[in-house]
């Protein structure tokens, strides 16, 4: 099915039509799919589909200029093109449909995923880099609309690195820059700001970047005239065409039906972006989509009758089919027969798939119906639990959640029974439970050796008569530290370069290390963050810096739906180990306060979320991560640069660990549990408790995903036997997420002699100024009274009541 990529001038005539029918039987076969999988989900033998058809003939002329070391950032109608470069079988295209979990079935996700979204393995089963220069390359596709294209941008930006950062080991990674970064977008998705802010930041960077934009003139139901100024996205952005005076895009416009003009385009547009290493856009227009959106509705409902006629005629199909036989390389009963062939072949490897999907389900199916036979013999309550096994036993399309939940209900007439057929049933449906869970759970973080959890502790170490300096200082010496180190590190952001960021952690590191690796941005955080997700995904490591933590929700959506999830919807055959770097915690106002922690916590799980509380634990983590393949979010205290710590005399080696936390006052009366900037607080209340005879012990949190993997906070608690967590974040966020990892996962509701507590800020954002701080998040006095009164509620003679 793979197409002959030879682009060479002169070949033989008869060459030339073996290429077009090539070609052809790959448009065939992949409106062949569209059409039976809708067929399958209408049956209910799959869930949803969003299919391709309608833009097979101008993938075909992509994948003739896709190379070996390019990358793909594309959506959900890709289908032609992953099968034109060899990367999709009629089989896997099924599998993908049905949801199998077996990675060797359905390679793009295993199941994760519904049909339609794409990827390649760019990590081997140990989590190692395959060589990426040796094979086409896609990045995992998100169904977030535009969401694919700050992503774009980094695996674009990566060959600019490559190309001219010396010191870099790019064996596996790139040929001197000549990669291509290739991204796709339906026209109506151009709308979406996630679109505009990459087209601007490509420009501005001039990376070796093309995107196709496939226009059939609708989103879903709505027309282009609701959707883009003028209808049309290339005579809005042709103010992006470069000219002799500047950067910009090489813009090109073609129909989507017209064969021979499309490979001409898209062999020109590979031939700009790769020599001359500039953006490219095409607009791919005239474009049709047969079944409509997807199978969730027709389109029947919103285009008229002289729609659908010009849709039927201008078919890229059927407008290829029209042209191969004017031109004399196929004749209509020849194509055809063609057509015959690959009907057939489109069946039988969906009924291959099928198979390769309920067969294996059958088989536990009927071993839990044996074991519900055994069961119902021996059980006094056998006729309810037969029923449970006839039911499941009459199902010719089994599911796993039919057979684990007839297991489970029969488990409950049981109860109260003691028979070897009760235990093995037990074990049976623990272990099926073991062995399944996996394959929907598993590789939310890293598998391989190199996870952030194998890291162990370094300590800072100190001369005798160590500096005390400003702990920007600790962070900028550890920056260079990094750059010297790993050459193939760079950070990049507002402010980030030519000043040395807002705080001065990166002072005279764009002078040394160049403009490349530590880079002044524009303000555009998601592309910040999309850029950093793209360079990750090929090999480098970047840092990319959101300026303060209360502007990251620009990218929050990037973070959740595409860097927290690469891992897990590969099923480790990709990964993305950004390192994110921001600001935050008490400053000034409702912009500037930085403790959006639980919502964060609630919607990046597969991403690090580490809160230190000073430089020094900030300098370890990068340092930690970098020895990692996992992304992080590293939040640093915002009024602790100028604040005076130690200068350590192993800069660059010390590491902070990930998941543990630390104990930095003992006591005995109650367990404090804090992070960042509030400790320095709750440390400053600790004092003046000490004076009215309460001895608090102070937990440092350190890393809020993971939390305290070593679960050393319930041994304070079994000590104290009294809790209270404190957190600037507003109540039911962080400190709601703190509580439940300490009393729900490390069970220490068992210790407690006294409610456990928490103390938060209030529901809304911090006023402007120091008042509005302290009468909006905790102060040291919140924190004291809040203290006293558990110990007043204990003890009341020793502690009388305060206020």
């Amino acid at each position: 099915m793979k197409p002959n990529t030879n682009t060479k001038t002169e070949i033989t005539f008869e060459d030339f039509k073996a290429e077009v029918l090539n070609d052809y039987k790959t448009v065939v076969t992949s409106r062949e799919c569209s059409l039976l999988g809708r067929r399958e989900v209408l049956t209910g033998k799959a869930k949803f589909g969003i299919f391709g058809d309608g833009k097979e003939v101008p993938q075909i002329a992509w994948a003739k200029a896709f190379q070996n070391g390019d990358f793909r950032s594309g959506y959900y109608r890709d289908q032609t093109f992953m099968m034109a470069i060899g990367e999709l079988t009629i089989e896997q295209f099924f599998a993908g449909l049905y949801a199998n979990t077996n990675l060797e079935d359905e390679p793009m996700s295993a199941g994760r995923q519904m049909g339609g979204h794409f990827a390649t393995h760019s990590l081997d089963e140990n989590g190692e880099w395959k060589n990426l220069t040796e094979q086409k390359n896609s990045s995992a596709d998100i169904s977030p609309t535009a969401g694919q294209m700050p992503r774009l941008l980094g695996l674009a930006q990566a060959s600019k690195i490559y190309r001219n950062v010396k010191g870099i080991d790019t064996t596996k990674f790139s040929k001197e820059g000549n990669e291509v970064a290739w991204g796709t977008i339906g026209n109506a998705s151009t709308s979406e700001g996630l679109f505009f802010e990459t087209i601007n930041a490509a420009g501005v960077l001039q990376v070796p970047m093309v995107i196709s934009i496939w226009d059939d003139e609708y989103g879903i139901s709505v027309h282009a005239r609701h959707q883009t100024t003028k209808e049309n996205i290339s005579e809005i952005l042709k103010g992006f065409q470069r000219d002799e005076n500047g950067n910009g895009y090489e813009i090109f416009r073609v129909n989507g039906w017209n064969y021979a003009e499309l490979i001409d385009t898209y062999q020109r547009a590979a031939q700009v972006a790769r020599k001359e290493h500039v953006p490219v856009m095409i607009h791919v227009k005239e474009l049709t989509q047969p079944q409509g959106h997807s199978t969730s509705g027709s389109h029947e409902r919103y285009k008229d009758e002289a729609r659908l006629a010009w849709e039927a005629e201008y078919d890229c199909n059927a407008q290829m089919r029209l042209w191969m036989i004017e031109n004399n390389i196929a004749t209509d009963e020849a194509l055809k027969a063609i057509e015959k062939d690959i009907k057939k072949a489109v069946r039988d490897g969906k009924k291959a798939a099928w198979s390769a999907f309920i067969n294996p389900i059958k088989a536990e199916r009927d071993e839990a119906v044996s074991l519900l036979d055994r069961v119902a013999n021996s059980s006094a309550n056998g006729v309810f639990i037969t029923k449970l096994k006839n039911d499941l036993a009459s199902i010719d399309e089994p599911i796993r959640k039919d057979i684990l939940s007839a297991t489970r209900k029969a488990l409950r007439y049981v109860v109260s029974e003691s028979s070897s057929e009760k235990t093995e049933l037990q074990n049976w449906i623990n272990s099926y439970i073991e062995t399944i869970q996996p394959k929907y759970s598993s590789h939310l973080l890293s598998h391989s050796e190199k996870k952030a959890l194998n890291q162990t502790e370094v300590l800072p170490t100190y001369d005798t008569n160590a500096e005390e300096v400003d702990g920007r200082l600790v962070l900028r010496d550890n920056f260079d530290a990094i750059f010297g180190n790993y050459p193939e590190a760079l950070i990049f952001g507002e402010d980030a370069g030519h000043i040395g960021d807002v705080n001065q952690g990166l002072e005279g590191l764009q002078a040394k290390y160049g403009e490349l690796r530590v880079a002044d941005t524009g303000i555009r955080e998601a592309t910040i963050l999309g850029s950093g997700i793209g360079m990750a995904m090929r090999g480098l490591r970047p840092i990319a810096e959101i300026q303060y933590l209360d502007y990251i929700l620009y990218a929050l959506q990037l973070m959740s739906d595409d860097l927290a999830t690469v891992h897990y919807r590969t099923k480790g055959r990709q990964k993305a180990p950004l390192i994110v770097r921001t600001r935050g915690h008490r400053l000034e106002g409702i912009w500037h306060s930085g403790s959006q922690m639980g919502g964060i916590l609630n919607l990046v799980r597969g991403i690090h979320v580490l809160v230190p509380r000073n430089m020094t634990k900030a300098a370890g983590f990068y340092n930690t991560l970098l020895e990692s393949d996992e992304p992080a979010l590293v939040v640093e205290c915002l009024n602790g640069y100028r604040l005076k710590e130690k200068m350590p005399n192993n800069i660059g080696k010390f590491k902070t660990p990930i998941g543990v936390v630390e104990t930095i006052k003992e006591g005995e009366d109650i367990t404090l549990v804090s992070y960042g900037s509030t400790l320095r607080l709750v440390e400053q209340a600790a004092k003046e408790l000490q004076e009215v005879g309460i001895n608090a012990e102070i937990i440092d949190v350190q890393s809020l995903l993971p939390f305290d993997v070593n679960h050393d906070i319930v041994k304070s608690v079994s000590k104290t036997n009294r809790l209270m967590v404190i957190d600037e974040d507003v109540s039911g966020g962080a400190s709601a997420y703190i509580l439940d990892e300490i009393l729900n996962k490390q069970n220490a509701y068992k210790h407690l002699d006294s409610q456990p507590k928490t103390l938060a800020a209030k529901p809304h954002r911090p006023a402007y100024g120091t008042d509005g701080d302290y009468f909006s998040k905790p102060s040291v006095e919140d924190i004291f009274e809040a203290i006293y009164n558990v110990m007043h509620e204990a003890n009341p003679t020793d502690f009388p009541k305060l206020r």
